[in-house]
């Protein structure tokens, strides 16, 4: 193989399209470094594991000696993103936006090289962009085009309104590649047209257009949801190493191999020997610890991971938890279920009332910890490993 192809193996690892593929292969073949761009928009505090998919494509781009450009979308976030929304989304205020992108910049040099990540901020070319310029960048794109858009095409058609100031977020966000003279750009599948705009843009300028490399979007915990914190079913990358280890032990089986790919270093021949192991009989949970060991040692440090499996393991009292746990669904009333609820239809407990007893007498534990409250309530799309006494295990989520 050569140094292309062995590069576009590493490229294409978990990648849902790549447009187009051919000028790809002619930009890594120029051996110029390419400038690779990735945009966030500060909307929360936290990074979690599924912004993380972009970024650790960013590093793979960055381990193959090309330049990483990791836009912060300061002045986006105050239009608010409307990709996926069924109703206009509010925007931020300056400080939240602030705010939020310091703590970003903490956290991506968990897995960027901060001496070869050039961080940007959208806001230090629009600030200076007047309202005549605003308006010919508005002038390069049609009203037909954004309707072709599934989101703002669903809304025109059920008679939802759409603000004009949401057709201008994929134009800015398109023109923050002519701005970074971006060659690559990566995005969720999500956020297709928009990285498609800044293609379209960058030709409007006399710059050749960037290849989009579309990422999927990783599932939550409960392997249905995309991982998100409002949904509660999130890993939070500056969560403490033993959250986020009884975390990844709380995926499916099949999530797992999902989670290897996306969020692995580890090579795929590597991974599938794993998978054929575990098809020949291996456990699975011992498969899932290395998973678990590489994530919280990336975040906290080498070493990190062998601790949390060791607590881990420990507070399942050395071994009591079941190579088998069974898997369970329980429905949400207003946002949530009650824990005595929740062990009876999990089939932990034969009653509310025993439920009870058992919390009182210490007997029922989440993800290992011993709860003692009656009045728990387990919010929707969570999911957990729950314990009563010492035989009685499921992994429940709560829908």
């Amino acid at each position: 193989m050569s140094d292309v192809d062995d590069a576009l193996e590493i490229i294409k690892r978990g990648a849902d399209e790549i447009l187009v593929e051919e000028e790809l292969v002619a930009k890594l073949k120029s051996g110029k470094p390419l400038r690779i761009k990735a945009g966030f928009d500060p909307t929360a505090p936290d990074l979690h594991l599924g912004h993380t998919v972009l970024i650790n494509k960013l590093r793979q781009f960055q381990d193959l000696g090309h330049e990483i450009l990791f836009l912060i979308g300061d002045f986006t976030a105050m239009i608010g993103d409307p990709t996926g929304k069924s109703a206009t989304r509010p925007p931020l205020t300056r400080d939240q936006v602030i705010e939020n992108a310091q703590s970003y910049e903490h956290q991506i040099y968990k897995i960027l090289d901060p001496e070869k990540t050039l961080v940007m901020f959208n806001s230090s070319w629009m600030n200076a962009m007047d309202s005549a310029e605003l308006i010919q960048l508005a002038g390069k794109h049609t009203v037909a085009r954004m309707l072709e858009r599934d989101d703002f095409s669903k809304r025109y058609n059920s008679g939802q309104s759409i603000s004009i100031h949401e057709f201008l977020y994929p134009l800015i966000q398109g023109y923050d590649s002519v701005a970074m003279k971006a060659d690559i750009e990566l995005g969720g599948t999500d956020q297709k047209f928009n990285l498609l705009v800044g293609r379209q843009l960058q030709e409007q300028y006399g710059q050749k257009p960037q290849v989009v490399l579309t990422m999927p979007i990783l599932e939550g915990l409960d392997g249905v949801q995309k991982m998100s914190k409002s949904l509660g079913n999130y890993i939070g990358i500056d969560e403490p190493a033993n959250e986020m280890f009884g975390k990844v032990m709380s995926i499916s089986d099949d999530l797992m191999w999902r989670y290897f790919e996306l969020l692995s270093f580890r090579p795929m021949t590597e991974i599938e020997g794993y998978r054929e192991a575990v098809e020949k009989g291996k456990n699975p949970r011992d498969i899932k610890f290395l998973l678990g060991e590489e994530l919280v040692d990336r975040f906290h440090g080498a070493g990190a991971g062998q601790l949390a499996k060791e607590e881990f393991i420990s507070r399942f009292q050395k071994g009591a938890m079941p190579d088998e746990i069974k898997e369970k669904s329980v429905a949400a009333v207003d946002g949530g279920i009650a824990i005595g609820n929740l062990l009876k239809e999990a089939g932990l407990v034969t009653s509310t009332s025993e439920a009870m007893r058992m919390i009182k007498q210490g007997a029922v534990k989440i993800d290992g910890e011993r709860i003692s409250d009656p009045k728990t309530v387990m919010p929707t799309n969570s999911l957990h490993i729950y314990q009563v006494g010492k035989r009685r295990f499921a992994k429940v989520t709560v829908a």
